[in-house]
């Protein structure tokens, strides 16, 4: 009668213990280099990418479910996932499989951007 409720809690906490991990390893990176946020955010979305190509993300993502895929690192898993299957299809396919997969994540990133910026009032941050 509780297995259900327990498995879904422990999906939370797996979930939860590999983003938090991801974040963790992000925010070492940024306390102890000089790196700025874009050049992390690529290298965690080349990580991502890499770890994919080697076979190595796939397991990760089956273990912690959407702890692996909403950080950046999951959108290079995405990426390459994509290219992975497209180059099936032949060379061409390896660069619009990337980029069919990763489609409704890019087109709800531009248009929640652009809702946003009409909701609200953009200013320049004070320091």
């Amino acid at each position: 009668m509780l297995e259900p409720y327990l498995e879904i809690i422990w999906g939370f906490a797996k979930a939860f213990a590999v983003g938090g991990l991801i974040c963790m390893i992000a925010q070492v990176v940024i306390n102890f280099t000089d790196l700025t946020a874009g050049k992390i955010l690529v290298l965690f979305m080349l990580a991502g990418v890499v770890l994919q190509g080697l076979g190595i993300y796939q397991y990760v993502v089956e273990f912690a479910g959407a702890g692996a895929t909403v950080p950046i690192s999951g959108f290079g898993y995405l990426l390459a996932n994509g290219a992975i299957k497209g180059a099936e299809k032949g060379f061409f396919g390896a660069f619009t499989g990337a980029l069919s997969s990763a489609s409704a994540g890019i087109s709800a990133a531009v248009i929640f951007s652009f809702l946003m910026a009409m909701i609200f009032k953009s200013r320049s941050k004070r320091n």
